[in-house]
């Protein structure tokens, strides 16, 4: 069963708000997105109170609303308030609980894979670091999950931190492909149909499905029918065009020697 998502009655009131007045609006869920380029997915989250908005997309909702002046101080009342910021908190418990898990990164190594080093350079917060180590539990955890990961190659090249940390990073991905329940291929840089960013995929023994894609609002996390959909084929359209695992290894030591070491 799908964990159930807290929801902050602060961000709850937020999002009746703004139910209420696209509804005042004349508009659909897919109209106010539209305007405001979204996906109605996002407004819905944001009506159901599971996403904390940033201040700029609230800003352009209550133009595309005529309600600015309200949906400012709603936001400033309601959302500056809220104590949790779910975007990922959600996916995250889902994440912990799935069988099955396949995950895509395109611009950087994904946190289940992360040396602390790497992941030091990424983050700024120590807290943040240790959520990221202590995440990582997912892979060596009893019953251990299947994980899938699918890396874009100009991951294996991009510099974080120092070419010392990329050594580390490079040597730890060879040994974690390893490991009996890892799946972990490279993927050409190329253009994918379907595919516009990181995403991943969390299936649950009783086969229900959550899908996290990265935005530029922090993040979406989605269990809609029409989106996994759209994430499960494009993950299979990777899955046949990235390398295979052993070829994926030998790549990497390739790029280890070439530019890492």
């Amino acid at each position: 069963m799908v964990t159930k998502k807290r929801i902050d009655p602060h961000l709850r009131r937020f999002g009746a708000k703004i139910q209420r007045f696209r509804e005042e609006a004349g508009l659909s869920q897919a109209e106010a997105a539209k305007m405001v380029n979204v996906t109605r997915s996002y407004i819905g989250q944001v009506e159901r109170g599971i996403t904390r908005c940033r201040k700029d997309f609230s800003e352009r909702l209550g133009v595309a609303l005529m309600r600015p002046e309200e949906v400012a101080e709603a936001w400033s009342e309601l959302v500056r308030s809220a104590k949790y910021p779910q975007y990922f908190e959600d996916f995250a418990s889902l994440e912990s609980t799935a069988v099955l898990l396949r995950k895509y990164s395109a611009d950087v190594v994904d946190g289940l894979l992360q040396v602390e080093s790497y992941a030091r350079v990424l983050l700024r917060a120590e807290d943040s670091v240790l959520a990221r180590m202590k995440r990582q539990e997912i892979l060596t955890r009893e019953p251990t999950p299947m994980v899938c990961f699918i890396l874009d190659e100009s991951v294996l090249y991009r510099e974080v931190g120092s070419p010392e940390i990329m050594n580390a990073q490079l040597n730890h991905l060879l040994e974690v492909s390893a490991w009996e329940k890892v799946c972990l291929q490279v993927a050409p840089t190329a253009y994918y149909r379907g595919v516009s960013g990181s995403f991943s995929i969390a299936t649950q023994e009783d086969r229900d499905e959550a899908a996290y894609a990265g935005s530029a609002f922090g993040g979406e996390t989605s269990e809609e029918a029409e989106q996994l959909l759209l994430v499960n084929e494009a993950f299979a359209v990777l899955q046949a065009r990235a390398r295979n695992v052993a070829d994926t290894r030998t790549f990497i030591r390739r790029v280890l020697e070439e530019r890492w070491t």
